[in-house]
């Protein structure tokens, strides 16, 4: 994960990127901090670890086999091609604008579906930490507002939204680093909770097969940043410094999270916990004046879930809004804030998506709510195909523009770069499958068919905004 393949001189850059006044404003620490706040979850640590001691060399290989070369290939990708859009341009590059707009679509609205889930997790934490007598209609006006402070921290200038991702980076890896010493006096005091030794920790086959889908689905979003593309100061130097950078702090900070979960708390207590609450608790519940950090560490953790989730409507936000100003998808995605520059048409239509499903969610889960969540779930699928264009499109790339100035190259040739590809899509292909599909076990239909069923109607709505986009030309 070195070597540029010529060195990359500081280029001093303008206050405005020409034609469209893109300020910019993001500088590697920016993007770096950027990165970690949007992949580093620390609400996944206990659920992951539930797994029991094998869930350690899961994530291992699993950093190895595919979020190294993954890495490497969008470092590629995000500093020849630094533009805005990101994800987008490059499929748009590689295929075509029919593919790119397919691809932006499912980014986006994968964003937009997720939102929801977020902040009803987040008003369920609220609750749990200081009333947790709230009705679900208490949690639903949460949600609602959280989704247009969301809006609002999006729409201002991206040179002052930025402080929350920034901020959010930090405090999470603080959490962990808490959550890590608490579990070391508790070992000291109880002696380790696991078996940790090496056999114990060895993969399993069913069980790290049904755990795959988990770990790649909470590394992706190296490309993220790579949405404002034309607002970073220095993206062909830049980029692939801070994807280094912000790889190794998510892998250490991810294997750090889950050891320290498996010496503290019994595989089979970790199986009862359900969320960071109870992480909290079960690390810091006995000890003096537990009640009091659980509280501390618990309002921490509810900034996060907002910063994760402003991280990611900017970056998704700004793709969709590209594919609109191509002339891709509709226009209303498109349009900007007149004196900020930022895509305040996408950010309107994410909020009131958002607003729409927990408003929904609150007619519907007092008696249907298994029935929503499991049509819900589907949005896991769409949030991992568009990669299924990311990965040829960097093949792609490479065979059609070999002249391009790649200031960063895949090391190895052409060979490890086709084998780093395939590996990484036979890695997103088995995380949509094993999504729908326990290996070892029959469908289960009544879960299977729903998702699918979500899965199709997303597909056709952005299949019905391209015929509406090619229907006015």
């Amino acid at each position: 994960m070195t070597a540029f393949s010529s060195p990359v001189p500081e280029v001093p850059a303008s206050p405005e990127t020409p034609g469209r006044g893109f300020r910019k404003v993001l500088r590697r620490i920016d993007l770096t901090l950027f990165t970690v706040c949007a992949i580093l979850e620390i609400d996944t640590l206990a659920p992951s670890a539930s797994l029991g001691p094998s869930s350690i060399s899961m994530l291992v290989i699993t950093l190895v086999v595919f979020f190294i070369p993954y890495a490497l290939i969008t470092a590629e990708l995000g500093s020849t091609y630094p533009e805005q859009g990101g994800l987008f341009a490059w499929v748009r590059k590689a295929f075509g604008s029919r593919w790119a707009a397919r691809t932006s679509w499912l980014y986006w609205i994968n964003v937009a579906l997720w939102m929801p889930l977020i902040y009803i997790i987040f008003a369920t934490i609220f609750s749990q930490l200081f009333f947790p007598s709230m009705g679900y209609w208490g949690k639903i006006l949460i949600g609602i507002g959280l989704t247009w402070v969301t809006v609002w921290i999006g729409i201002v200038s991206l040179d002052t939204g930025k402080a929350f991702p920034n901020l959010g980076a930090v405090m999470k890896a603080s959490i962990i680093l808490i959550i890590s010493l608490g579990a070391i006096v508790l070992a000291s005091q109880r002696g380790i909770a696991n078996d940790l030794s090496l056999p114990k920790i060895l993969p399993t086959w069913n069980s790290g097969l049904a755990f795959l889908p988990v770990i790649v689905f909470n590394l992706m979003g190296l490309e993220l940043v790579s949405g404002a593309g034309e607002e970073i100061k220095n993206p062909s130097r830049d980029i692939p410094r801070a994807i280094f950078t912000s790889g190794i702090l998510i892998a250490f900070f991810y294997l750090l999270g889950t050891v320290a979960m498996l010496v503290a708390v019994p595989v089979d207590a970790l199986g009862e916990v359900r969320g960071i609450v109870d992480t909290l608790k079960a690390i810091f519940g006995t000890v003096p004046a537990g009640n009091i950090i659980v509280a501390i560490l618990g309002i921490g953790a509810l900034f996060t879930l907002l910063a994760n989730w402003i991280t990611w409507t900017m970056g998704a936000t700004r793709t969709v809004a590209e594919a609109a100003t191509k002339g891709d998808l509709p226009s209303v995605f498109g349009r900007l804030h007149p004196v900020y520059k930022t895509p305040v048409g996408a950010f309107v239509i994410t909020g009131l998506v958002s607003t729409t499903v927990i408003i929904l969610y609150g007619f519907f889960t007092g008696n249907l709510e298994q029935l929503f969540w499991t049509l819900f779930s589907f949005s896991s699928i769409i949030f991992l195909m568009p990669y299924l264009g990311l990965f040829p499109a960097f093949l792609k790339l490479r065979a059609s523009d070999p002249n391009a100035s790649r200031p960063f190259r895949v090391p190895g040739g052409p060979v490890l770069a086709w084998l780093m590809a395939i590996i990484c899509l036979i890695f997103i292909i088995q995380g949509i499958v094993f999504f729908v599909w326990v290996p070892g076990h029959p469908v289960d239909w009544s879960f299977a068919g729903p998702v699918l069923t979500g899965v199709a109607v997303t597909l056709v709505i952005g299949e019905a905004l391209l015929w509406l986009v090619r229907s006015r030309d």
